[in-house]
């Protein structure tokens, strides 16, 4: 496997951002109001790789949480009234730096939900193909990560092109997939080391990270317990209490995939649009009929969790639908936590 080492300050790193401007655009994590950062389109700006991970995740660079799909008009006096147009898209490849290896992980986990043998969604998957990850390993976990023990980790690699690994004032940088190889080319990070070294270098800070891990999730008895078992479990009631239905658990968490179509007008012509949405809402499965099959906020809780750490586990048998990132930990107003209640889960026993 190659390594590539480049100096951690502006000036080989920050040449090589320039460089990628003419065939990327390139994100990362930025400063916005207060102490909030979140992944922007960088511009002459060099991304801030002393943060521990991003307000938002990453996933609205591939999945924007509105999108326009569809142009119409109804002006009958032009030849196109009535048809559906495709809106025009920037195909420009995306770069993303500073992605953490959760992060990553996260957009595999939603592949299975846009790119399926059935059903594909093509803007999705357009996208996330024209996307090049170079990925962040963490030296330091956050109070609230539990990654590890959802199954990724602090170095994982899984959906990363690259991986950068901070060792202070130098980076060392796996290159995992020919599209990691193809950005390392364009910004003229050429300077390969020993990689028997650099890769025991890079073990070590791994070891070191992992063995720094204060929180973990239980997950390893929900295979096992029934759907209704689980459904029918008399804690939701008490778990749900707090909740106010604000929908911020879903609006961070990088594996959320839910989403509404939506045509809006102006005068005669108008759009069709995708926009996120969240099964915390009341509005979310409100049938036509007015009949809402999740009409109270323990139906939607529980929904929320079931999916995560049941439904998802057993349809595709790939682990839960958790990255383990810990946002929705730390973002949640009324501190509902995961952690928690996937130990219920794990824990339950039905009485007979």
């Amino acid at each position: 496997m190659k390594v590539i080492r480049i100096d951690r300050g502006e000036g080989k790193f920050r040449e090589g951002l320039k460089l990628l401007q003419n065939s990327y655009v390139a994100f990362g994590p930025l400063k916005e109001d207060r102490e909030v950062y979140n992944f922007k389109i960088l511009g002459d700006k060099t991304p801030d790789l002393n943060i521990q991970n991003t307000y938002l995740s990453p996933k609205g660079i591939v999945f924007p949480q509105s999108e326009v799909m569809l142009k119409y008009t109804l002006d009958e006096t032009k030849e196109d009234c009535n048809l559906m147009k495709e809106a025009e898209k920037d195909k420009k490849p995306k770069a993303v730096f500073g992605i953490r290896p959760c992060d990553a992980a996260s957009f595999l986990i939603a592949k299975r939900n846009f790119d399926t043998a059935d059903y594909k969604d093509p803007y999705w998957i357009s996208s996330y193909e024209a996307t090049t990850f170079a990925g962040l390993a963490c030296n330091e976990p956050c109070s609230t990560c539990f990654c590890k023990s959802a199954g990724y980790g602090p170095f994982n690699e899984e959906g990363l092109d690259l991986l950068f690994v901070d060792f202070n004032s130098y980076f060392l940088i796996k290159v995992l997939t020919p599209k990691g190889e193809e950005l390392m080319k364009k910004a003229n990070w050429q300077n390969v080391v020993d990689s028997d070294k650099a890769l025991a270098d890079i073990l070590s800070k791994k070891t070191s990270c992992e063995d720094k891990f204060t929180t973990s999730i239980a997950t390893s008895n929900l295979k096992s317990k029934t759907i209704l078992e689980l459904y029918n479990a008399p804690f939701w009631e008490e778990e749900s209490f707090a909740c106010l239905n604000c929908g911020t658990c879903t609006f961070v968490c990088p594996t959320c995939w839910c989403f509404d179509i939506q045509d809006e007008n102006c005068g005669c012509d108008g759009v069709r649009m995708k926009n996120w949405d969240s099964c915390m809402f009341p509005l979310f499965t409100l049938h036509g009929t007015g009949h809402n099959p999740r009409g109270n906020k323990q139906q939607r809780v529980r929904q929320r969790f079931m999916h995560k750490l049941k439904y998802y586990l057993d349809k595709y048998d790939k682990g839960i639908q958790c990255v383990g990132c810990g946002r929705c930990v730390r973002l949640c107003p009324v501190n509902i936590d995961i952690r928690r209640i996937s130990e219920k889960m794990n824990g339950y026993k039905a009485c007979n």
